[in-house]
């Protein structure tokens, strides 16, 4: 978690939250993430309590460095049928 390092520091409130809601380290898939706080050399998510269970089911919905890949199905059309739309 090398980049984590690079995180902004938390404020006192965001520490105090991240004591009294019991917030859990980050994954290691959370690494460069815009969301991720240091607080006593320590990375946290600042949105979510356990990071590491919204990598389970795949991506995080919060994470701001991974970009979904969207998947584009082209569909073969028929040229004589496209033809004879065009004319109308």
């Amino acid at each position: 978690m090398s980049d984590a390092i690079n995180a902004p520091a938390a404020d006192a409130a965001t520490v105090a939250r991240f004591a009294k809601f019991g917030f859990q380290a980050v994954a290691s898939q959370c690494v460069g993430c815009g969301h991720v706080r240091l607080s006593d050399s320590v990375a946290y998510c600042n949105v979510y309590q356990n990071p590491a269970s919204k990598w389970a089911g795949g991506m995080c919905n919060f994470a701001t460095h991974a970009k979904v890949e969207k998947k584009v199905d082209t569909k073969m059309v028929n040229p004589i049928k496209a033809s004879k739309r065009g004319g109308k």
